[in-house]
């Protein structure tokens, strides 16, 4: 059974920094595909960043390119999002997402519906 399991939220000042993690587990950890969502209250989830496990192959959402970075550890199947420069429209519940995936060219899809395990979430609030 795949299990996501995120960690690393919290709250911050405008212009401060969080680093996300998301651990995987329950199947070959060198074929999915994985990303970073959030989710304000009111607004529909938006997927922010995402990466083959394979490739390390990425892509940005437009609103965090430049700001945040996602990487992986495939010896521990954990990813991470350095999240910098953090804003207080940053403020949302982050969702960790990942598809069984033997792809590893191009970018990998944003969109959440491309996605189908779910972490839990974690929390991050930006104050001004």
């Amino acid at each position: 059974q795949v299990q996501l399991v995120e960690s690393g939220g919290g709250s911050v000042q405008a212009g401060g920094s969080l680093r996300l993690s998301c651990t995987f587990s329950g199947y070959t950890y060198m074929h999915v595909r994985m990303g970073w969502f959030r989710q304000a209250p009111g607004k529909e989830r938006e997927g922010i960043a995402a990466i083959y496990s394979g490739s390390g192959n990425t892509d940005y959402a437009d609103s965090v390119k430049g700001r945040f970075t996602i990487s992986r550890d495939n010896y521990k199947n954990t990813i991470y999002l350095q999240m910098n420069m953090l804003q207080p429209e940053d403020t949302a519940m982050y969702y960790c997402g990942a598809r069984l995936s033997v792809q590893t060219i191009g970018p990998p899809p944003l969109h959440p519906s491309r996605y189908n395990y779910w972490g839990r979430g974690t929390q991050v609030t930006v104050s001004s």
